[in-house]
């Protein structure tokens, strides 16, 4: 069946958050709450851009799931 679709696109969404936050961390930003912002944001864009195949296998996960017929009990 592979790795669930789920897991690997919110990996891959706190690894971006992660990733981002350090950057800006390098970067010289100090402010916690401005730099979990200013990641949010960022990461958020990136990963509306990158990771556009994986929310779509998550969404076809997720639909399938629900759309699935439920077993009959007598």
């Amino acid at each position: 069946m592979g790795v669930r679709p789920v897991l690997v696109y919110t990996l891959l969404r706190v690894l971006l958050f992660v990733v981002t936050g350090g950057l800006l961390l390098l970067l010289g930003l100090s402010n916690p709450f401005v730099l979990i912002v200013a990641s949010f944001v960022i990461s958020g864009v990136v990963s509306y851009v990158l990771l556009s195949k994986q929310r779509d296998a998550m969404s076809e996960r997720i639909s399938n799931r629900i759309n699935r017929p439920k077993p009959q009990s007598d």
